[in-house]
């Protein structure tokens, strides 16, 4: 006994497209920018946080702190630099306007380990989860709709 394909194949477009507008319908952003007050600690050839995320939209008040020696702070892509000498701060502001990974690194020759010291500042996107929990739903429902057609079967 043969049966017609053209549902399963229906089904499954039907889904796909489900897929796609999921992932591919622009979004407004749902969180409103925020303002982070980050403390950026420099010594021995590190960053503490060596890592900060943000999202896009949200700005940085940083306070940059060195601990041993004379320390720099250049943020790729935003063209901030600053230099920070121990027992003095620093403060500068930075408006994460643009998604991705941006590496800061010191700019000052501190030591033999200088090239080492860097850290990267995360800019998401600024939407949240809801594309993934699309999908999550979207692959559920084709999950039922599958277990359903081989019972059927």
């Amino acid at each position: 006994m043969q049966t017609s394909k053209r549902p399963v194949i229906a089904r499954r477009s039907v889904l796909l497209l489900l897929v796609l507008a999921a992932l591919l319908v622009p979004v407004p952003a749902f969180h409103a920018p925020q303002t982070h007050r980050i403390s950026i600690d420099a010594s021995q050839f590190e960053y503490s946080p060596g890592r900060l995320t943000v999202n896009r939209g949200d700005t940085l008040q940083v306070t940059l702190t060195a601990s041993d020696v004379v320390h720099g702070f250049f943020l790729d892509g935003y063209e901030i630099d600053a230099r920070v000498e121990p027992g003095i701060s620093q403060q500068f502001t930075v408006s994460a306007d643009r998604s991705g990974k941006f590496n800061y690194r010191c700019s000052v020759s501190c030591g033999p380990l200088h090239p080492f010291m860097i850290g990267e500042l995360v800019v998401g996107p600024n939407e949240p989860l809801w594309r993934a929990s699309a999908i999550a739903v979207i692959a559920a429902a084709a999950m039922l709709i599958g277990a359903g057609t081989r019972r059927s079967a």
